[in-house]
């Protein structure tokens, strides 16, 4: 019987009239409704949980009482939990859990439950067939998790292992079987049986006598698994396994050591015998892979006992096993290259465990030390773990670093033991390892390893460069882990070395020692500038620092001035940090000032600050950790203010910190709550206090709760929505009682519905009332995928189950109308929308009776309906279908429904259901397929080839010509494809994903639910349709989007099929790939691999689905046959419009490498295909070439793995060296070293002249080798062997190649070789006299070049060999004479030069500089390749020094045009800001040049000029550092330049960049010439320049300088009231802009007033946040120029349009559908709404101050009158669109109008603001009775928020009477 039949018939006994004696009815009925909950939910939390709970509630019930039921009760029962646990064979905790239930049962009476678990367990192998997985899984739960079972396995032990040794034969005999998971099951069962069992088992084996004929058979089974007759690596694994445990069961350890001295046989590839015990089997191995190795050894290292493995060999007593014959093995396994070369080293490491078990037993075997700095053992490891300590194949690295931590350790050991305190190993290792370079992850964690051993101190001081690589690594994101675990370690180990030293030691004093270390190292990572070194330092460093060193924050505090740049991030790090990981106040480390602080940081325009000094307010250790009212007041400013931002991130963290938040608030709030309860009267003296806390909580969740809705309406910016759903999902999931079955962690306390209780009946914490449900309803049709997902998330995790009647009547329609529509986002909307009622409101669907499979299976029925209405349009007319009913929109729809269902897929849907389905699926593809194909349905064939693009178009065009009755227009001229052609080519591809996807997922949840229910519901025939659907799609379709869709699904239907156990349906994937394979194998009419067709994603998506355990036959069979095609001799009379097979195959290739699910297995095919692709690159046909490349690219990311620099650093080179990259590839290295030497062999023709030979492979091997990383020493002989060709390659004609040899030396050569190369090539240099190859010279000066940077990162000490390299450079100073006639080798020669600057000699600098001012100001006979580069060379050269510089730049005048715009590059480089008196040198010749520059005619030298002097005038910030105008200057060239910038900004005629150059120079002209010389005309002409700009459809480049001119002139036009409004007007806008960086530069012009105001210095102003800026700015307005006649105007202007009949009247004329795109607004970031909530108080104010100023009365009073009537009239036209009682579809779809909703803002802003002036302005009362408008805005406004309209919190506190001042006029004050 079933479990549910078992529950229902228990329950059934419970209710009959022989009731059990005793209460126990109510107990026992919720024991059972907790196990059937149990067997309901698919959650494995939530099963455990309920189980948990159901032991409870069965321990209440006494032994006693379960005596008293009837037996057949009782039996009943009994059969229920093994029934139960049957159930549940695959969730090990919860049949542990019935297990306990049964043996609770089990003191009641134990016959019972043992004679029911002997009946369930003889059922597993009573039958002849074979036992299902199910059988075989639950045999394996008996023994090993259930206590009554393991009894039942251990009296059957012997007919048991009978039955399973009959089950091998079966499963070795079917291909099928013994690969997949019964093998592995019974596999597991003999390991179990063996380990648990073992004392059964032992006599079998071990003594003569015994029937061991079964134990026999298992074992011959295992070996035959092991030896390859199984492929699945996983079953041979653990077969080996399983025999080791088998010897392990021996008595006797000599004999156990004799079966593994037996076993190690299977080193040999010929047949041999194995002997355990009495047992004797075959041993004929299969496949030669080295797993039958890997298994057996890993299973006798993990299984055997020491005592077995140190058996000795026979005639040699100092031997062992462990030693002697295990070790040559794991060193054999571990140099090759298996496909599975992790498990090499994991088995590795677990030798070296094995021996630190057993080393004292191996002393005395051997008599002397293991591991002397000397011997081969240690040797052999080292050398194996250092060549992979950097392999790229995953997991080695990691075993290699354990590996070495246990050798360590080994080591350390042997050496105490013998009495050896040198261990010079240690010294040895550190040397080796500070060698590598910083960029070398493997360095990190080596030295974590050795550190232990050392003294850290002496490691700090003899090497100095550790702090500087673990910034370097920390500013990477893959060295920034290890990088920060090497810092702790030194940190533990300093404070244990300390701490040894004196016991009395403080912690102070340990802090202050750290302090003097690591103190600047830390701050120099805060207060860095690349962004990922100061998150990654606060996020890693400082929590470390603290849990070692608590007393360290008192030192860094100390030394940060928060006015300092910079510091006040680190300040927000240590203080949050800090608190975080001690638990203590961060109040109490500084005085008051302290809150001054902590207002500037999260008012600071710098989100890292701002987020830091926020979790400052947010953390603590203690969840119970009440919040301050201060601490809630401050959160109440701040949140607000950052709902809008840009950073993903920085929204996560807001939402993660408001959580913990809240947690401490409802936690603490509960605490309030119990405590009354547990102390009583302790409690009674401070009851008011207790209750303000509690009120303070309750209240700013409240607010909280509220905060997000006013945020969520349509015209909010996406950051906006995003962040306020975000904190409305932290509100929810926090102060709710809803468990969240998905999360560990997180859940409400079990006491959450007594905080809800206490809230609710003080009117607060209602979060789902209906207006609530409606503003998320409307959030589903949000243009944005994330807006819409995480609104459905809430509303089916949350709110209540069902739909207020209303909205579930409205709703289906809306649903309808979407699904319907043709743009993607639209059906999108309408099929979550569908979701959402299938989960609140399926009952309105035929044929459903309440429940949720009804439910879910009237819905799906439903949508069919409409798919087959969609589908029988289409084939009618295909252009009505492609505009009304699109077919997409259902099929996303009937995925929602059917996929993501409360139930599952066959409760949902039944044979005949699925069947319909597929029919219907089959046909629209086919529909489709041939509408791209211009066929007719009926006569559409299969073909292997899709259209081109150019037929579909035309296939297209011919039916909308055809549909519409139109001729056929010529549309070649055309650029853009017509609407309707657009509609159907939409309709077709999207639908065509969309088909992919479903059938995918289908067969996928079909296969899961099958395994767990053991029905089909998908059948053969089913299956088979499902392939050819994805076929056609794959081979007939073009559309990148409907083939990577398509591939989506596909794959899971490859994955179903592959990794089940019938063979037929196995066969499926491998015919289509065979199929696919004689596609690319066949000449074509049309490209099928280029231009996004489907071929090789067909075949990509078959092998992404082979199992990954497995020996992977298919990929080796596509990638040899996809080879053979490639390698084919292309014909010399190839079509080139046509695809050729070769260039399918290397196509398809490219593919394979470059999907990231077979990138593991492909790296075993690299060498050959890399060696293919170099091949190919010679081929005459251009279609290969390229391809060739194309997959040469693909293959290097794949085999080189990630850079290890960043992006910022520019780093080029991985982090693998040359040994280690041709250890793990070594087919390539022969290759490569034959390519290059005939490439340089080829250089010299018989008479010694260049001679210029092409070699295509030749630059792509070079530029692979330059990525490489230098080894530390060439132990394998690389360098010696690549280092003459790469020499020699200095010569080459081609100067590209000669670029990238000289990088590829650098990488190919180590480091300890790099003076050794230096002094070989400096060598070489040639005299005047010599007679020398250009090409070579050049070559061998851009080898120096390139080696000796690599010296100077790397090595600073100066010897004899470095003096003469520099001696050799300077005599070879004639190459940068006249006499060395090609400027390129003089430029490489001065950059050879400018390395070694601070070795040169004085006079050598002198005399070089002197002759290159010559040369600069010598104009060149004739043209020159080249003397561009020379020229920037030497200007860099020269410019390195003031004085030559200086002179220079003073005849810049005289200078050749190419030569100026050399010198103004320099500038742009930013090399002018390091001296401040060339600063000014350049400075007051670029203005004095000024002029000449504006009018020269050549735009690249005008823009570089201009962006120069903006660049040197504000020494790279965005304000002049001083002024630079003095009044000896004549101003009148100036104010000419002046003019002519204003002429071009204003003519618009120039470009982008130059305007924006032109703008930022103008204003920085403005801002430095004197008051008089700059007239009024020209500052308004200014003005208008900037109102011009500051456009959202103006180029972003030009808005950006408009906002960096606004800051620069800030100061000049502040004395003039208007002008300084129409700044202040024209800031407001640009704080409002799209661009991030526009609106951070205005919001510095904000800081500028604010600073001004206050008498602060505007050097460097505290940069606030642009939600800051905007406030500051008005109230700047308000405070400064309320009386002036503009301000009202500006504030005014600011406010959305308030006609609402406009609105209603355009929504109804564009009614549905209008076009396939809408056109996106210039401005998204723009909010209306927002800005309307911002500019109301300020509106109320002015309000106020009306009687005070004439001036402002009048304008008043004529706004008044011009909008009192009209804002009347929109007030009643908005009452009476909005329904009183029931919703409307029409007012469904204005909820969604974000026009309606910026309208509504600025009706409610402008009524509100009149209603003031009524109440306040005596003029304006006649206008209108304040109370009637009083009275209309307050029962619209109900109406309005009762049906879904919030409105933000100073918009409904000026509706409600309130009057609040701006929300930063106190912070900011």
């Amino acid at each position: 019987m079933s479990v549910d039949i078992l529950i229902t018939n228990l329950q059934a006994c419970l209710i009959s009239e022989d009731q059990p004696p005793g209460n126990v009815s109510k107990p026992f009925t919720s024991f059972l409704d907790k196990l059937s909950e149990s067997t309901r939910t698919s959650v494995k939390r939530c099963k455990e949980r309920c189980l948990d709970e159901a032991i409870q509630i069965l321990k209440q019930i006494s032994e006693e009482q379960l005596r008293g039921l009837q037996s057949e009760h009782l039996q009943l029962l009994v059969r229920l939990l093994i029934s139960l646990q049957v159930q549940m064979v695959n969730i090990s905790t919860a049949c542990r859990k019935v297990d306990q239930m049964l043996q609770y049962l089990g003191k009641v009476d134990h016959q019972l439950v043992a004679t029911e678990t002997l009946h369930r367990f003889h059922s597993l192998f009573q039958s002849d067939q074979v036992p299902s997985q199910g059988d075989l899984q639950t045999a394996c739960m008996f023994l090993e998790d259930s206590a009554v079972g393991h009894e039942v396995w251990r009296t059957f032990c012997v007919s048991m292992l009978n039955k399973v040794s009959e089950l091998f034969p079966v499963l070795m005999q079917n291909e099928s079987l013994n690969d997949g998971p019964l093998c592995y099951l019974s596999v597991k069962v003999c390991l179990q049986i063996f380990q648990l069992l073992s004392s059964e088992v032992a006599p079998l084996v071990w003594k003569e006598n015994h029937n061991s004929q079964p134990v026999q058979k298992i074992l011959q089974a295992l070996m035959n698994i092991i030896l390859g007759q199984c492929c699945n690596r996983d079953t041979r694994l653990l077969a080996g396994t399983a025999v080791a445990m088998l010897i392990n069961t021996a008595t006797e350890y000599q004999s156990g050591g004799a079966a593994v001295l037996s076993l190690q046989q299977i080193a040999h590839k010929d047949p041999w015998q194995l002997t355990v015990g009495v047992l004797q089997v075959e041993c004929d191995p299969v496949r030669k892979d080295g797993v039958d190795r890997l298994a057996v050894i890993r299973g006798l290292l993990t299984c055997c006992q020491p005592q077995i493995l140190l058996a000795s060999l026979p005639c040699y007593s100092e031997s062992s096993i462990l030693i002697d014959c295990l070790y040559p093995l794991v060193y054999g396994l571990c140099e090759e290259l298996l496909e599975c070369h992790y498990v090499s080293f994991e088995v590795l490491t677990l030798w070296l465990k094995k021996v630190r078990e057993c080393l004292t037993d191996l002393w005395k075997i051997t008599g002397t030390r293991l591991f002397t700095d000397d011997n081969r053992l240690l040797v052999e490891l080292i050398h194996i773990i250092w060549t992979n300590a950097e392999s790229p194949v995953e997991g080695v690295p990691e075993f290699a670093n354990r590996a070495f931590s246990l050798l360590l350790n080994l080591y350390d050991v042997d050496c105490e033991r013998f009495g050896d305190a040198k261990k010079d190993f240690y010294s040895t290792a550190l040397l080796k390892i500070m060698k590598l370079p910083w960029e070398a992850k493997a360095k990190y964690h080596l030295l974590c390893a050795l550190l232990p051993y050392l003294d850290t101190d002496k490691v700090l001081d003899q090497c100095v460069e550790i702090p500087t690589h673990i910034l370097k690594g920390l500013s990477t994101n893959q060295l920034s882990p290890c990088g920060s675990e090497l810092y702790k370690c030194l940190i533990q180990q300093q404070r244990r070395e300390l701490s040894q030293k004196s016991v009395s030691v403080t912690e102070l004093d340990l802090a202050k020692h750290w302090a003097r270390r690591w103190q600047p190292v830390l701050f120099q990572a805060l207060m860095s500038e690349v962004s990922l070194l100061q998150s990654n330092s606060s996020t890693h460093l400082l929590p470390c620092t603290f849990q070692v060193f608590p007393s360290a924050a008192q030192h860094l505090l100390e030394s940060l001035d928060p006015h300092t740049p910079g510091h006040l991030h680190a300040w927000a790090c240590i203080l949050s940090s800090y608190r975080a990981t001690t638990g203590c106040s961060p109040w109490a480390l500084q005085d008051s000032s302290i809150f001054e602080t902590l207002q500037q940081a999260l008012m600071c325009a710098d989100e890292k600050v701002r987020l830091a000094s926020f979790n400052l307010l947010c953390c603590s250790p203690k969840t119970n950790d009440r919040p301050t009212a201060e601490e809630m007041a401050i959160m109440k400013k701040f949140i607000p203010m950052n709902l809008n931002c840009e950073s993903s991130s920085f929204r996560q963290h807001l939402q993660t910190g408001v959580k913990r938040f809240l947690v401490r608030i409802r936690d603490s709030c509960l605490a309030q709550i119990r405590k009354p309860k547990e102390k009583g009267k302790e409690n009674s003296a401070h009851p008011e206090r207790m209750q303000d806390t509690l009120e303070q909580g309750i209240e700013f969740v409240e607010w909280l709760g509220q905060l997000p809705y006013s945020n969520l309406a349509p015209g909010h910016s996406f950051q906006r929505k995003k962040t306020s759903l975000l904190l409305l999902s932290a509100v929810l999931e926090t102060c709710t009682d809803t468990w969240s079955p998905d999360r560990k962690k997180g859940q409400p306390p079990a006491n959450m519905k007594i905080l809800i209780n206490h809230a609710q009946l003080r009117g607060r914490w209602d979060f789902f009332c209906r207006s609530k449900k409606l503003l998320l309803l409307s959030c589903l049709e949000d243009s944005t995928n994330e807006i819409r997902e995480l609104s459905t998330e809430l509303l089916l995790k949350f709110f209540p189950p069902s739909l207020p009647v209303d909205i579930a009547e409205v709703l289906p329609m809306r649903a309808n109308q979407l699904l319907c529509s043709p743009r993607v986002q639209e059906a999108q909307m309408g099929a979550l929308m569908m979701k959402v009622l299938m989960y609140k409101s399926g009952e309105h669907y035929e044929g459903c009776d309440g429940g949720l499979a009804s439910k879910t299976s009237s819905i799906i029925r439903f949508l069919l309906k409409e798919l087959e209405d969609h589908y029988q349009t289409a084939k009618a007319d295909m252009m009505l279908a492609a505009r009304t009913k699109p077919i997409h929109g259902v099929l996303r729809a009937l995925q929602r429904c059917l996929f993501e269902a409360p139930v599952s897929v066959c409760d949902a849907a039944d044979h005949s259901l699925i069947s319909e389905v597929l029919n219907l699926l089959e046909g629209i593809a086919l529909l489709l397929l041939s509408t791209l194909h211009g066929d007719n349905m009926d006569s559409f064939t299969e073909k292997d080839t899709p259209p081109s693009f150019y037929d579909m178009s035309d296939a297209i065009s011919s039916l909308i010509s055809q549909q519409c009755g139109s001729e056929q227009t010529d549309e070649e001229d055309c650029i853009l494809l017509s609407e309707e052609h657009r509609l159907v080519l939409t309709c077709c591809w999207v639908s065509l994903k969309e088909i992919g996807i479903f059938l995918g997922t289908l067969v996928e949840k079909g296969f899961t639910e099958s395994k767990q229910s053991g029905e089909h519901n998908l059948l053969k025939p089913h299956l088979s349709r499902v392939s050819k659907v994805f076929k056609n799609i794959l081979l007939n379709c073009r559309h990148w989007g409907a083939i990577e869709g398509c591939c989506v699904g596909f794959t899971k239907f490859c994955s179903c099929l592959l990794s089940c156990s019938d063979p037929e349906l196995k066969e499926i994937p491998a015919q289509m790939l065979t199929q696919g394979l004689q596609v690319v194998q066949c000449p074509r009419s049309a490209s099928v691999t280029r231009r996004a067709a489907g071929l090789p994603m067909l075949i990509l998506s078959i092998l992404a689905a082979e199992d990954a355990s497995k020996a992977r036959p298919l990929l080796a069979l596509s990638v040899q046959t996809l080879m053979d095609t490639a390698r084919t001799p292309v014909l010399d009379n190839w079509d080139q419009t046509l695809d050729l097979p070769q260039v399918c195959a290397v196509h398809t290739l490219q593919a394979l490498v470059r999907a990231a699910p077979l990138a593991a297995a492909v790296r075993q095919f690299a060498s050959g295909i890399t060696v293919l692709s170099l091949t190919l690159l010679s081929s005459t046909c251009w279609a290969m070439r390229n391809a060739a490349l194309q997959l040469y690219s693909s293959l290097c990311f794949r085999m080189l793995g990630q850079k290890s620099g960043n992006e910022e650093s520019g780093a080029v080179q991985h982090g693998m060296t040359p040994p280690a990259f041709l250890f793990h590839y070594r087919q390539l290295q022969p290759f490569l070293l034959g390519e290059l030497t005939r490439a340089a062999k080829g250089l010299r023709g018989p008479s010694a002249e260049a001679k210029l030979h092409l070699q295509p492979s030749l630059f792509p091997i070079l530029t692979l080798l330059a990525q490489l990383q230098p080894a530390v020493t060439d132990t394998s002989g690389v360098f010696l062997d690549f280092s003459h060709p790469l020499l020699q390659l200095s010569a080459s004609p081609i100067y590209s190649v000669r670029v990238m040899a000289s990088k590829a030396l650098v990488a190919m050569t180590p480091t300890s070789e790099h003076m050794n190369i230096l002094l070989q090539l400096t060598a070489q240099l040639p005299g005047p006299q010599d007679i020398c190859s250009h090409n070579q010279l050049h070559g061998r000066l851009l080898q120096i070049k390139a080696i000796l940077e690599k010296c100077l990162c790397t090595n600073s000490r100066i010897s004899d060999e470095w003096r003469e390299v520099v001696s050799r450079v300077q005599d070879a100073q004639w190459l940068v004479t006249e006499s060395q006639r090609c400027p390129l080798v003089r430029a490489v020669y001065l950059g050879v030069a400018d390395c070694l600057r601070e070795e040169l000699c004085e006079d050598f600098l002198c005399q070089l500089s002197g002759k290159l001012i010559c040369d600069l100001h010598t104009h060149p006979p004739g043209l020159q390749i080249g003397l561009s580069s020379f020229h920037q060379q030497a200007v860099h050269f020269l410019c390195g020094d003031v004085k030559w510089a200086c002179q220079i730049w003073d005849s810049f005048s005289e200078t050749s045009l190419d030569l100026k715009l050399s010198l103004v590059t320099w500038v742009l480089d930013g090399r002018s800001f390091k001296q401040p008196l060339l600063r000014e040198e350049v400075q007051n010749v670029l203005l004095s040049n000024l002029k000449e520059a504006l009018l020269s005619h050549r735009v690249e030298y005008r823009t570089a000029y201009l962006a120069a002097l903006v660049k040197v005038m504000t020494a790279g910030g965005s304000l002049p550092q001083q002024p630079v105008l003095s009044t000896s200057h004549v101003h009148q060239p100036l104010l000419q330049c002046l003019e002519l910038l204003f002429m071009n900004l204003e003519d618009q005629k120039r470009g982008p960049e130059f305007l924006s150059q032109a703008l930022s120079a103008a204003g920085l002209l403005i801002s430095q010439c004197p008051k008089a010389s700059v007239n009024t005309s020209m500052l308004q002409r200014w003005c208008c320049i900037l109102e011009c700009h500051r456009a959202p459809v103006v180029p972003e480049v030009l808005r950006v300088a408009c906002s960096e001119a606004l800051c620069v002139t800030a100061a000049p036009l502040m004395s003039s009231m208007v002008l300084k409004i129409r700044l202040i007007n024209t800031a407001i806008y640009l704080l409002q802009d799209q661009s991030q960086q526009v609106r951070l530069k205005a919001a510095r012009f904000a800081a500028l007033l604010h600073c001004a105001r206050r008498g602060g210095s505007q050097e460097n102003p505290n940069l606030v946040q642009v939600s800051h800026a905007l406030l500051l700015l008005l109230d700047l307005l308000l405070e400064e120029h309320w009386d002036a006649p503009g301000t009202l105007e500006v504030l005014l202007s600011h406010l959305p349009q308030s006609d609402l009949t406009c609105v209603l009247r355009e929504a109804s004329a564009i009614g549905g559908f209008s076009s396939l795109y809408e056109q996106d607004e210039a401005n998204v970031f723009a909010e209306p709404s927002v800005m309307s909530a911002h500019v109301l108080p300020h509106l109320l104010q002015l309000a106020e101050k009306s009687s005070k100023c004439s001036t402002l009365a009048h304008s008043l009073t004529s706004w008044a009158e011009e909008n009192a009537t009209q804002v009347l009239e929109d007030l009643k036209f908005c009452e009476k669109i909005v329904p009183e009682n029931a919703l409307s579809p029409a007012w469904l779809g204005l909820l969604v109008d974000p026009r309606f909703y910026t309208t509504l803002c600025g009706l409610f802003t402008r009524a509100a603001f009149l209603l003031r002036l009524l109440e306040t302005f005596a003029p304006a009362q006649h206008l209108c009775d304040p109370s009637t408008l009083h009275t209309h805005l307050q029962t619209v406004w109900k109406l309005l928020r009762q049906n879904g309209v919030h409105f933000h919190s100073s918009l409904t506190a000026a509706l409600a009477g309130e009057l609040p001042p701006p929300e930063l006029k106190q912070s900011l004050s």
